[in-house]
């Protein structure tokens, strides 16, 4: 029998990456016979705040992981800057890569000595709490502008995600600082001559100081990106499945729709039999789709077409 306090929720990405992939009937009907809730507010920050309370509300993604990176994050306010890869085109400059450059924690050091004095020249401190995870350090009472989150700018123009006004413009001009001197360090040149994407630019993100207190809806917690699982040990759950209690799991990273059913969804449909009381199917635009065990007798229900409404 199922646990009546026991829900299975998958986080999922935005419906239209699956555009053009086709469902299999048996979960064409599945998702036919789930309750459609109301719609939710899109995006990834939305979407995990509908699991995680932070008191203060707010979203120091910086200041989290710095706690899981180092233990350090509590006196002071973070700012994640994120070594990315951008490209100019015709259109702008866009953002083409983040968090996968294949940094070694050696690179990462010689790109960051050269960064030192420009942050340390305003008075900052710049540091890397893994290879692909850098930080600036302000004080505790510092004011930031706010910044986009890498994963929302992703393939567009960086123009349109800097931050606006008179607070962005010192941001906006240590930026450009910042990519002249990692355009000309030599580690960039013999990447680019290994066919490895240079490191050409930071990311600021994430702004704030170290939540009073996380709590999330989830006993246990399933992901393998860093900001979820740094998350999740401040709310103090299980990262590992357990055989109780509710589950939070983050498919948030699956492209290939075949692989996400046949791995993943058709077993959570079936552990709705005997494991788990409901099912939620949370994507990044805000649709969620319920399901539960004595929905199977919507016969009448015809299979779905598509992800689309």
């Amino acid at each position: 029998m199922s646990n009546p306090s026991s829900q299975l929720i998958l986080l999922l990405p935005e419906r239209r990456r699956f555009s053009g992939q086709p469902i299999s009937r048996t979960m064409a009907s599945s998702l036919a016979r789930a309750d459609r809730l109301e719609q939710a507010q899109p995006g990834e920050r939305e979407q995990l705040l509908r699991y995680f309370e932070l008191l203060p509300r707010g979203w120091p993604m910086a200041a989290i992981t710095r706690d899981a990176d180092v233990g350090d994050a509590g006196q002071y306010t973070w700012l994640r800057a994120d070594p990315v890869f951008v490209r100019p085109d015709m259109h702008g400059v866009r953002l083409m890569a983040w968090g996968n450059l294949g940094l070694s924690a050696d690179e990462a050091e010689q790109l960051l000595g050269q960064l030192r004095p420009l942050f340390g020249d305003v008075g900052f401190s710049i540091s890397a709490g893994a290879a692909h995870r850098w930080y600036v350090r302000l004080p505790r009472d510092a004011r930031l502008p706010s910044f986009a989150a890498p994963t929302d700018a992703l393939g567009e123009d960086i123009l349109v995600h800097l931050p606006e006004g008179q607070e962005g413009a010192r941001w906006r001009m240590l930026l450009n600082e910042a990519q002249i001197v990692l355009h000309n360090h030599i580690r960039n040149a013999e990447r680019a001559a290994a066919g490895l994407f240079p490191v050409n630019s930071i990311w600021f993100w994430g702004g704030g100081v170290l939540p009073d207190s996380v709590k999330c809806r989830s006993a246990c917690v399933v992901s393998e990106e860093a900001e979820l699982l740094a998350l999740a040990r401040l709310a103090g759950v299980s990262l590992q499945r357990q055989e109780t209690g509710s589950t939070l799991i983050d498919l948030r990273r699956e492209r290939n729709w075949a692989s996400l059913e046949s791995q993943h969804l058709l077993p959570a449909f079936a552990s709705l039999r005997h494991r788990h009381a409901s099912l939620l199917l949370d994507f990044a635009d805000g649709s969620i789709l319920r399901a539960e065990h004595r929905q199977r007798w919507r016969l009448w229900r015809r299979p779905v077409d598509g992800l689309q409404p």
